[in-house]
């Protein structure tokens, strides 16, 4: 009967922090969300394609979270939300892809490794890529 009374005192605690927890306000967007929100801001989002063609246009790479962005050009972008493990990108590492022909396409694998030590340290598979393109 004794321990009785601190697990009710223990339980309305609890319930107490799980309320406060649901009145917070959400966090802000990091630094990440911001620059890819920049990134792709007045560009319309097109169909998505299961590959891109890498041959002639030597697309630039950045990496926000768990999306890697493929900059063609100023107008084009390609957004590819990957199954997560190669947001080690965004940390300067490298991305390294096995390409058996000049396109990458969903469901092929990446990996991501130390630029410095050229230590592997995460993998991902590819997803679809979706085009944003400026008006």
């Amino acid at each position: 009967m004794r321990g009785l009374p601190i697990f009710l005192a223990a339980a309305a605690a609890g319930a107490a922090v799980a309320g406060s927890a649901q009145d917070r306000a959400p966090d802000p967007p990091s630094r990440a969300q911001i620059a890819y929100t920049k990134l792709i801001a007045g560009k319309v989002p097109g169909k998505p394609v299961d590959c891109i063609d890498t041959r002639f246009t030597r697309p630039t790479l950045s990496a926000y979270g768990d999306r890697l962005i493929y900059r063609v050009s100023r107008k084009l972008v390609y957004v590819n939300r990957t199954t997560g493990g190669c947001e080690a990108v965004a940390r300067d590492d490298v991305l390294i892809t096995r390409q058996y022909q000049t396109r990458l396409c969903r469901g092929d694998i990446a990996q991501t490794a130390d630029r410095q030590t050229g230590f592997p340290n995460g993998g991902c598979a590819l997803g679809d890529f979706t085009p944003y393109t400026a008006p």
